[in-house]
């Protein structure tokens, strides 16, 4: 079943809880964490986290949502204690842009970013000026735009901070592709189902929430190796140190939670083992 995100929407499963209590510790902390998520694989590696927490005394409470603004105003509102969704370079233009206080914590894993295509079977095939789609979203050019460096389709001019190239940045284009950037990042898969350019570069989590399959169905998938895109547990700075923080922290970086992502992703969503 194909499902689409629609950007700006949330969705709150208050629902989400573990039977062990809302209460508080001797110190006064809350032994409740509210975490907000992506659905996929986000929200399904928190769900595999809630028992180990609750061994630990903690209530886990998942806060779902399909954007990738409101987790970081939620967080900022102290609507929820900790997000998982963004990598650093996102991070840090939030910061950048809105004045967030904010830290990661810990990394948990990777998303591969993906090439798509309906009409080619790889990347050797796309022929001179092929239609090329990426996200409207700057913060995702630098990624996609290195990572068809990477695969020997265009050459970045020298000098310039890979996770912040533009298209501007192209120095050499040997097959000519046209870029487009004018759609949401949500909706990149419907671009693809309904075939509307040569290739599409989509986000690892969007194609898993759209029943793709990153290892099978793309025709290049990015390198995990010397990957900056490591999806990162953020949370307030004065909340960084506190127990609960830290026992989510733990959790996450668990060998169990490491096991459940390598057996239910098969390199298509990929440990950080940070």
């Amino acid at each position: 079943m194909k499902k689409l995100l629609l950007t700006g929407v949330l969705t709150v499963t208050t629902a989400f809880t573990v039977a062990c209590g809302g209460g508080e510790s001797s110190e006064g902390e809350s032994k409740v964490i509210k975490v907000g998520a992506s659905p996929i694989p986000h929200t399904e590696i928190l769900e595999e986290a809630k028992s180990l927490l609750e061994e630990k005394g903690y209530e886990l409470q998942i806060e779902e949502f399909t954007d990738y603004v409101l987790p970081n105003t939620a967080l900022s509102e102290k609507d929820i204690d900790a997000n998982y969704f963004q990598h650093e370079p996102y991070l840090k233009s939030q910061i950048a842009d809105h004045g967030y206080d904010f830290e990661s914590v810990g990394g948990v894993h990777i998303e591969p970013i993906g090439v798509y295509s309906k009409r080619y079977d790889s990347l050797e095939e796309l022929p001179e000026g092929a239609t090329i789609i990426m996200s409207s979203s700057v913060a995702d050019h630098g990624r996609m735009l290195s990572m068809l460096e990477e695969k020997g389709l265009i050459t970045l001019k020298d000098g310039i901070e890979k996770t912040e190239a533009t298209i501007d940045d192209i120095a050499e284009n040997p097959k000519n592709l046209q870029f487009k950037a004018d759609i949401e990042a949500p909706f990149l898969t419907k671009a693809y189902e309904n075939d509307e350019a040569d290739a599409i570069l989509i986000n690892g989590n969007l194609a898993l929430e759209a029943d793709l399959d990153p290892s099978v169905d793309s025709i290049a998938l990015e390198s995990p190796e010397n990957n900056p895109y490591v999806n990162l547990i953020v949370v307030r700075s004065e909340d960084k140190d506190s127990e609960k923080i830290q026992a989510l922290v733990e959790v996450l970086h668990s060998e169990e939670i490491q096991q459940f992502i390598e057996e239910n992703y098969k390199g298509s969503v990929i440990p950080a083992n940070e």
